[in-house]
């Protein structure tokens, strides 16, 4: 739309020009009452200029806002993205040590719940409550959107 708010005022532009020298030349062809109808056609083309000019500003508010809106909405999705990151990775982390199999009977320090009958639901318990105090911090830091408002911050609460 802008672009072709831009080609009519490059169209309508000399045109502005043509009738404004038309208008001022002083001959024999030119009556006064064509120099009055000169006069009103060169008014409608710095109107319309102007108005394109308008219009050219908007059109490009509009376009501005409404990259503004799409990026609002990547900003988003990266953050949603980043807290589902952020809580699964020291999940794969104590995944990963339970997942080394140490053998317990070479050493007292080897991992010594891998020989507990429940050592299974220990680890799963811990990755639980891993995630869970994490997805509880983030709710009282007011990172999730749509758990409430922002926490205040330390200095806010000192004010009030």
């Amino acid at each position: 739309m802008r672009r072709e708010l831009l080609l009519l005022r490059r169209a309508v532009w000399p045109l502005r020009d043509a009738i404004s020298s038309l208008r001022s030349e002083t001959t024999p062809f030119i009556t006064d009452e064509t120099r009055i109808y000169l006069r009103d056609c060169y008014d409608h083309a710095v109107q319309l200029i102007d108005l394109l000019e308008s219009y050219r500003d908007i059109a490009g508010d509009t376009r501005d806002y409404y990259l503004s809106t799409i990026s609002n909405r990547m900003n988003e999705v990266m953050k949603t993205l980043t807290v589902i990151a952020t809580i699964f990775l020291p999940l794969s982390f104590i995944a990963g040590v339970y997942g080394m199999n140490f053998n317990p009977s070479v050493s007292k320090w080897n991992m010594p719940e891998l020989n507990w009958r429940f050592g299974y639901f220990y680890s799963l318990g811990l990755m639980v409550a891993v995630a869970a105090g994490m997805l509880w911090w983030f709710k009282w830091r007011g990172w999730l959107s749509g758990y409430g408002e922002e926490r205040p911050r330390v200095e806010d609460e000192k004010s009030s």
